[in-house]
């Protein structure tokens, strides 16, 4: 008995308590934004459980209560359970796809009860983070290794492919986060640049793909996009394979080949220099190819690889563009300014701006503000909640509320960085992952930097779901960083 009263004591003495004062300082100023988001003059009741306020209290209570369990379960338990957990949860998304009832064209809400209703979704981030940390843990692992890494990141794309069933794919992006995680434990950064650079090719194609060059039958977008591919392999065959002659032979190439196709086009009979672009991108493959034959570099195939992707992938862009769901397809366009729709997909992100411009320097103050109690902004106390910070407090308050999640982002870094354990480091980057990504995300959709998505802003979006998918994710890192120090005593 004295034993487990020690232990106990050892664990309260061991626990970060800086990044829980910084979760209970988001979790109560999440409360009063969603009182304000929310508030009703007819029912000034905040407390009730009528109102999402009154409801976001028990969610509140409910993860503290949750939160202080997660801290008597012992680290080990993680370590034998993870796969399990992992397994359960994958079976739990599957079987929501048949049994979740339609909300507003998705089937991701399982009910448990009268107006009670949870994400599996939510949950099943920390289950992959366990499943991660439990396999890059394990002895003999190397991400360098391509099964290794196969598995890792088939780890992800489960969940991912199973939400995206559910018609959530808001949620199911925010999966690829953990490959931030990736790139800390060693990944090559090729990878993360492949698909910076898809990023850049969709947006670029997309963006003026009915745009043309003067004079010339040639869509900007296309010819933009296949410069860049060609540009970035080149560079890659300099940094990695330091071929300097391999250089220069494929760059001259190209801009040679490109002025005269584009002169001949402009003064002789006009054509779409495109095809020209697309056959110098294929004989730049099988130059890169016969190099990685010829010096047995693995590199060099990597690079062709990626060439091939980029190229391919341009042309999939379209096809992959049509496959969305046209509300989703609208707020792309606007996103990326091919549409205006301030009455349908760019009405959100436009009230939404109006309302944090309106909050000036100091805000409205608390229950003030103009734009959310005339509900002006949908969805704002879930997704947009931020406007109704930038509305009430102005500028200074949604400057205070980044700058604590940045000390909050920053204290994870910091608990992550001195693990001990390849598990307890791998988990804690996925935590930080997942936080970073909805911090950036739900932010810069609401100032109209990002896409719309719809994923919850961490502690402050009203929702027992995401309340405690998050408070479950960093619980479990908190365990895992106490059990360190009390092994160090």
């Amino acid at each position: 008995m004295t034993g487990q009263n020690n232990s106990s004591k050892g664990i309260f003495l061991s626990i970060d308590w800086v990044t829980i004062l910084l979760y209970v300082i988001l979790i109560v100023w999440g409360w009063f934004s969603v009182c304000g988001a929310c508030y009703d003059f007819n029912n000034p009741d905040l407390f009730s459980w009528e109102t999402n306020s009154g409801k976001q209290i028990v969610w509140a209570g409910t993860s503290l209560v949750l939160a202080a369990v997660l801290m008597l379960i012992e680290k080990r338990f993680y370590d034998t359970a993870a796969f399990v957990i992992y397994g359960a949860m994958m079976i739990l998304l599957a079987i929501t796809i048949v049994i979740a009832p339609d909300t507003k064209g998705s089937r991701s809400w399982l009910p448990i009860g009268g107006s009670v209703k949870i994400q599996p979704a939510e949950f099943a981030k920390f289950a992959v983070a366990l499943a991660l940390g439990k396999l890059m843990g394990e002895y003999g692992f190397s991400i360098r290794k391509v099964k290794d890494i196969g598995t890792a990141i088939g780890l992800i794309f489960l969940p991912m492919i199973l939400i995206i069933a559910q018609k959530e794919t808001g949620s199911a992006l925010v999966y690829f986060a953990f490959f931030l995680m990736l790139y800390r434990e060693g990944m090559t950064g090729s990878l993360l640049f492949t698909g910076f650079a898809c990023v850049v090719y969709f947006v670029v194609g997309l963006t003026f793909s009915q745009d043309h060059i003067t004079n010339m039958p040639v869509s900007i977008g296309e010819f933009t996009v296949l410069l860049l591919g060609m540009s970035f392999t080149i560079c890659m065959v300099w940094i990695y394979c330091r071929n300097l002659k391999a250089v220069k032979i494929m760059a001259y190439t190209c801009a040679g080949a490109t002025l005269l196709a584009m002169l001949f086009s402009i003064y002789v009979i006009p054509f779409d220099v495109c095809y020209i672009l697309f056959g110098l991108c294929i004989l730049m493959i099988g130059y890169i190819i016969g190099l990685a034959i010829y010096t047995r570099m693995i590199r060099y195939g990597l690079i062709a690889l990626f060439a091939i992707i980029s190229t391919a992938f341009f042309y999939m862009t379209d096809t992959l563009f049509q496959h969305l769901d046209n509300h989703q397809r609208i707020r792309i366009e606007v996103l990326l300014g091919i549409k205006d729709d301030p009455r349908g997909a760019g009405y959100n992100v436009n009230q939404a701006k109006i309302a944090i411009g309106s909050g000036g320097l100091f805000g409205k103050g608390f229950l003030n503000g103009t734009q959310t109690k005339l509900r002006y902004v949908p969805e704002q106390h879930t997704d947009f909640i931020f406007c109704t910070v930038g509305e009430e407090e102005g500028f200074i308050g949604s400057a205070g509320v980044l700058i604590v999640y940045l000390l909050f982002i920053w204290r994870l870094i910091a608990v992550a960085e001195r693990q001990t354990e390849r598990m307890g480091r791998v988990y804690g980057y996925c935590v930080l992952s997942i936080f970073l990504f909805h911090l950036f995300i739900n932010v810069g959709m609401v100032l109209g930097l990002t896409p719309v998505i719809g994923i919850p802003l961490p502690f402050f979006s009203y929702g027992g779901s995401s309340l405690w998918g998050f408070t479950l994710l960093l619980f479990i890192f908190l365990r895992m960083d106490a059990e360190r120090n009390l092994k160090r005593q």
